[in-house]
């Protein structure tokens, strides 16, 4: 059954399955039709997440376990609501003491029945496996390292591994070369790591689903809870990460029987999911980006990006300029942070031009070089080949020849930059499909895609900052503007080709929740007085922000969240800002520490954007209460057309109403009922009753239509009907609406066969006729409607 809304629950100690179901009555009354549940398997104790899984054939004790999720299932049933859930398939905790398979694999090395679970490369660690988990270089660390003969374990401090048969009586340098493991210093993950992690995280191993058994152990509880009806759907979390996203997801599509799933893939600009895909499409953030993006100005985010260069005047690679930023920040990624994994793809190449004599005689410095080049250069998160079979066209989009020529062109000697044409053929799988091809090919995506989200999302996003808004989770911050166009487009290519896709506005991921990016986004239609007000702060601030572009950016944090009661602002912005400039690491870093730096930002926040009194924040108080109206508009318009476009709308906990949340930890705190309903709220409620009501008009059947406004502000008006019964209409870039004179003589013309009543309306039966209508009268009460073709 596809989902007519769902509704994101983060399931953790603090908020277990009991506490879930005592807000199901709440839930099934707000309109949603099924629980979007964070993870729920077996994860690290203590674990506020679930995506550190630790064993995928148990539910989670501090849940509830088994017992606690089918009772919240059997709860949500009864009330009409289904389950869908959210699994990790690409990688487990490396946490051996907790992780039993690991714990195995540790133990008895490459001969262990569980090694090939893990993209563990023995060869590169001379038969080991390096865990970095050390607090300094092992010389400083041997007094911490205990042996434990009777329990057959290494300890270290509260870590434990568990030692090979026969090595416990060992003298400890001999016990520890002995071993299937080598206990590291924590920096050298950075360099030596010989196993494949999620992104640039050491603590989350690869697992190998590709392999039937691999993929049947891991996913046997989760199929045997949609079997039994616990479970409706499922949402695939990082499919880039996995070796053959399409082959697992025909898998899984199999073993449930169809049932609906999402994945959370990121799409880059106009890249569309594959379509040999076994899914109903994509978690949403590429319906994020369009929503967002139609309420921002175009020409008001081009004059702020110039603002933001003349007070902060960043060079153009280090936040100035998009481009340059994110090509900069991918440099850095591949060879720092994911030095270990352009060395695997460096000796994997070597290795295969080595046993081929028509390709022998590339250096490895050559092929090393060529391995970063075109990893840089990918637009996208990965590309998707087999190896031995010819790769798409979209595959071939992904490394292009204007790529090669650029990658080639670093090259100081023309013939040892045929290296590239060797990479790049293989990572499009064009040297076969042997067994080490095959390897290189699919390391090469699952790299491409970890540099992806590193560089851009976490680093380019925190350093170039006109307009923070822009910098979410699927978002092009150097394109932040979508035009009504643009969106209609994009809406009816989901109704015709995915019509059950997700969509959503705030998810556990992004940076911030749409109703900060909203307020912010009003930022884009007045440039000039947000300029003239960050100046005024600044010469109001008695401690000066360490750098202007953290400046820049912490003001608009502060105005995001200015109706956050005062002792609450500081307590969560500044743990979010000094993420903000570790991610950014262009003076501080998460391994790379500047105290100083960082005790600097903590001073200027607590002195000026996260004051609770004095002249900031009255400043920054009288600013927001300005553009509350039209804050307004933005909030009430993002949240009305994702209720209403095409797709199935996930809302996250606690956005039905006003939701103020930074970056995680923040929009992870435990989920909290709205008390009090709120203009917002009426809304959420409002339309999703309505497609409960009518799945025929918004479901997978239903069509999708923009309407045409005419008049001097036509701009201003986004709308469009669904299935000819419904039609949405919102106000865009209200606070250029009332600059120019406001509606005037502007109309929309409604589908012929009215009469439309407005379900916003306070006043009852509020209806107006099929054919013109004037925007102003229609926009009367506020600044959305949501119409409903009156039948006899």
């Amino acid at each position: 059954m596809t989902p007519s809304a769902t509704y994101r629950l983060q399931l953790q100690p603090d908020f277990p399955f009991a506490a879930a179901e005592k807000a199901v009555p709440y839930l099934a009354a707000l309109g949603v039709s099924h629980l979007h549940l964070s993870p729920v398997l077996e994860a690290v104790p203590g674990s506020t997440h679930g995506y550190d899984v630790v064993d995928h054939s148990r539910v989670r004790g501090e849940l509830g376990g088994e017992e606690g999720l089918r009772s919240l299932a059997s709860a949500a049933r009864e009330h009409g609501l289904g389950l869908v859930l959210d699994i990790v398939p690409n990688h487990m905790a490396a946490s051996p003491r907790h992780n039993r398979r690991l714990w195995e694999v540790l133990r008895e090395g490459p001969a262990s029945p569980y090694a090939r679970w893990f993209d563990i490369d023995w060869a590169a660690g001379g038969g080991r496996v390096l865990l970095p988990v050390l607090a300094g270089p092992l010389g400083r660390e041997l007094e911490h390292l205990a042996v434990d003969a009777d329990e057959q374990v290494l300890r270290y401090h509260d870590l434990e591994f568990p030692l090979r048969a026969g090595t416990a009586g060992l003298p400890l340098p001999e016990l520890l070369d002995a071993q299937h493991y080598r206990l590291g210093w924590w920096r050298l993950a950075r360099t030596e790591l010989n196993y494949r992690r999620f992104f640039t995280v050491p603590e989350l191993i690869g697992v190998r689903v590709e392999h039937p058994e691999v993929f049947d152990a891991t996913h046997a509880k989760v199929i045997e809870l949609l079997r039994d009806g616990v479970l409706d759907g499922l949402r695939i979390d990082h499919p880039d990460g996995l070796a053959a996203p399409a082959a697992y997801l025909e898998r899984l599509n199999e073993a449930t029987g169809g049932r609906w799933t999402v994945v959370e893939k990121i799409l880059t600009g106009d890249e569309r999911l594959p379509a040999e895909w076994a899914v109903a499409g994509t978690t949403g953030y590429d319906a994020l980006r369009r929503i967002d993006g139609v309420f921002t100005d175009p020409s008001g985010a081009a004059e702020l990006l110039g603002r933001y260069r003349e007070f902060a005047g960043p060079p153009g690679d280090r936040g100035g300029d998009w481009s340059a930023t994110v090509r900069r920040a991918a440099y850095r990624v591949v060879t720092h942070e994911l030095a270990a994994e352009t060395a695997w793809l460096t000796r994997q190449a070597t290795g295969i031009c080595d046993r081929d004599p028509a390709l022998r005689d590339h250096a490895p410095w050559a092929l090393r070089t060529a391995v970063r080049e075109l990893l840089v250069r990918v637009p996208v998160y990965r590309p998707y080949v087999t190896a031995g079979e010819p790769p798409t066209g979209t595959a071939l989009e992904t490394l292009t020849d204007e790529a090669v020529r650029e990658a080639r062109a670093v090259f100081s000697v023309p013939e040892e930059a045929a290296a590239v044409d060797v990479v790049r053929d293989l990572a499009l799988g064009r040297l076969g499909g042997g067994e080490q091809q095959a390897a290189f090919c699919a390391r090469f995506a699952q790299t491409a895609s970890a540099l992806h989200a590193k560089s851009a999302e976490d680093t380019a996003f925190y350093r170039y900052v006109p307009l923070i808004s822009a910098t979410e989770v699927g978002g092009e911050p150097g394109r932040p503007a979508v035009s009504p166009e643009e969106f209609h487009a994009f809406a009816a290519r989901i109704a015709r080709d995915r019509p059950a896709t997700g969509t959503v506005l705030t998810t556990h991921d992004t940076k911030r929740s749409a109703d900060v990016r909203a307020r912010i986004a009003v930022l884009s239609q007045c440039p000039e007085r947000w300029a003239a007000l960050v100046t005024e702060l600044t010469a109001a601030t008695p401690v000066a922000a360490p750098d202007p572009q953290l400046a820049w950016a912490a003001w608009q944090s502060a105005y995001g969240c200015a109706e956050l009661p005062a002792e609450e602002l500081f307590e969560r912005l500044e743990p979010a800002l000094l993420k903000a400039v570790r991610e950014a690491g262009l003076f501080t870093s998460w391994t790379e520490s500047d105290p100083a730096y960082e005790r600097a930002v903590s001073d200027f926040v607590a002195a000026g954007p996260g004051r609770g009194e004095g002249v900031p924040r009255r400043l920054i108080a009288e600013f927001a209460d300005a553009l509350a109206p039209h804050v307004r508009a933005q909030v009430l318009g993002a949240a009305l057309v994702h209720l209403t476009m095409p797709g199935v709308p996930d809302l996250y906990q606690g956005t039905e109403g006003e939701y103020l949340a930074l970056v995680d930890p923040d929009n992870r705190r435990p989920f909290r009922r709205l008390e009090v309903p709120d203009e917002k709220q009426e809304l959420t409620g409002t339309a999703l009753a309505l497609r409960r009501e009518l799945p025929g008009v918004f479901g997978e059947s239903g069509t999708y239509a923009p309407l045409t406004a005419t008049g001097p502000a036509a701009p201003h008006l986004l709308a469009f009907c669904r299935s000819g019964e419904v039609v949405t209409a919102v106000t865009r870039l209200s606070l250029r609406l009332a600059e120019g004179g406001g509606w005037r003589d502007t109309v929309l013309e409604l589908p012929a066969g009215g009469p439309w009543r407005d379900l916003l309306s306070a006043t009852p039966g509020r209806e107006f006729p099929g054919g013109a209508v004037a925007a102003a009268e229609l926009f009367a009460e506020r600044p959305v409607a949501l119409l409903r073709r009156v039948r006899d």
